[in-house]
């Protein structure tokens, strides 16, 4: 019975019976994609005890999945403070594995690699993101900012050159900047797969500029990294004659500040702050009544939603950061942190019904690559490469104290 670990950043709640919910983040489906390589999984998460299910959250945990709880934190300040008990928790949730998945970045798995790194014990990585950009100037603000964006970064370097196999999120981006030490298991495989229900049956055909657009966007208010901030503002560039709106889905702490924000910009009317949506058929239906899907982010892994967005023939713009340039062509980009660049991009592509038939066919071939009939047997080939490595002697991986 081989047991995989992984160890990531996701935030779970525990409700009174034991049960394990997630609102935004993978639900119990996603964890069972290793289950085709693996006996067990075990998550090893930060989990919350609340008193009641939250509304719009999904299970987590099932049979061949179960989590290990770490203690509940939020932020760089909330990690520091429970440090030790983190570390000591993640370090006996993985103790027993077979396999043990880091995805990083991370500040939990930052703890587990050093540990395994002393013990000459190997680890694989999920490269699903690159802290040089997370940690970036208006990406978060915190007074520890370049100090952690510098420690994070060369971890993450030290990760992938002392790791034994490593499968990276993007097709290239993340591979360039973190490359996997030479001789080691690697390969390109996009956490998003998407279900046959996720496509829309045929590209979007467009007879006349559309009058007053609907621009949609998706992504968490925790942090400014998705740049909703940017597109309030675009949206004001393009004045009061355009009268197109924008409809964001997800929340966070940031909401208040951007709701006034589109007070103060003179667009409040104009922008409808959605909240997370139960289920994906709702999402889908979001999409659908889009006109434009907008991803003006700051930083970027390979953005689920936005690929969700083009798989309903959806015209997409983005900022060129990340792996959006992997899944939009350079016409399709723009600068990050830039509202009149992002607004020229928006008035341009709306005011040309032949360039939104071409986006929205583009987009719809290209995210049929993302289906699940197309991935799920790569990935499972090379979870299965995998199952060796628990065993394997430390000289045999590479691993080394000294990197």
């Amino acid at each position: 019975m081989t047991c995989l670990a992984i160890v990531t950043e996701y935030r779970f709640v525990r409700t009174p019976e034991g049960r394990l919910w997630v609102g935004v983040g993978p639900e119990y489906d996603i964890w069972t994609r290793y289950l085709a390589a693996f006996d067990r999984v075990r998550v090893v998460a930060r989990v919350q005890d609340v008193g009641e299910r939250p509304p719009g959250v999904a299970r987590v945990d099932g049979p061949g999945v179960e989590v290990w709880p770490l203690p509940y934190y939020v932020g760089a300040g909330g990690f520091l403070a429970h440090a030790t008990r983190i570390r000591r928790s993640a370090l006996a949730g993985t103790e027993d594995a077979d396999v043990v998945m880091l995805r990083v970045p991370s500040p939990i798995a930052n703890t587990v690699s050093g540990h395994f790194d002393r013990r000459r014990r190997p680890y694989c990585l999920e490269v699903v993101g690159d802290p040089d950009a997370v940690l970036s100037r208006g990406v978060v603000d915190h007074p520890l900012r370049p100090l952690l964006r510098r420690w994070a970064t060369a971890a993450m370097r030290r990760q992938c050159r002392r790791a034994a196999a490593a499968v990276y999120e993007t097709g290239r981006t993340l591979q360039a900047r973190y490359p996997a030490r030479d001789g080691s298991p690697s390969e390109g495989i996009s956490s998003v797969e998407l279900p046959p229900a996720a496509f829309a049956a045929a590209p979007r055909t467009h007879d006349a500029p559309p009058g007053r657009a609907v621009l949609v966007s998706v992504g968490t208010l925790d942090q400014l990294y998705k740049g909703v901030d940017i597109l309030i503002e675009a949206l004001a560039l393009l004045g009061d004659g355009a009268a197109h709106r924008l409809v964001h889905v997800g929340r966070g702490r940031y909401l208040p500040r951007l709701r006034r924000l589109a007070e103060e910009r003179g667009v409040a009317d104009r922008v409808e702050f959605a909240g997370w949506l139960p289920t994906p058929d709702d999402l889908r239906r979001r999409l659908d009544q889009a006109d434009l899907f907008v991803m003006p982010s700051r930083t970027e892994g390979l953005p689920r939603a936005l690929i969700e967005a083009m798989a309903r023939g959806l015209p997409a713009i983005g900022s060129a950061v990340g792996g959006i340039p992997e899944l939009l062509p350079p016409d399709c980009l723009v600068p990050p942190g830039d509202p009149a660049a992002l607004a020229a991009a928006l008035r341009g592509m709306l005011s040309d019904p032949c360039r939104l038939s071409r986006a929205s066919a583009r987009n719809l071939a290209a995210a049929r690559a993302f289906g699940a009939d197309v991935l799920a047997a790569r990935r499972t080939a090379f979870y299965r490469s995998l199952r060796h490595l628990g065993a394997a002697p430390a000289a045999r991986v590479g691993v080394s104290a000294e990197g």
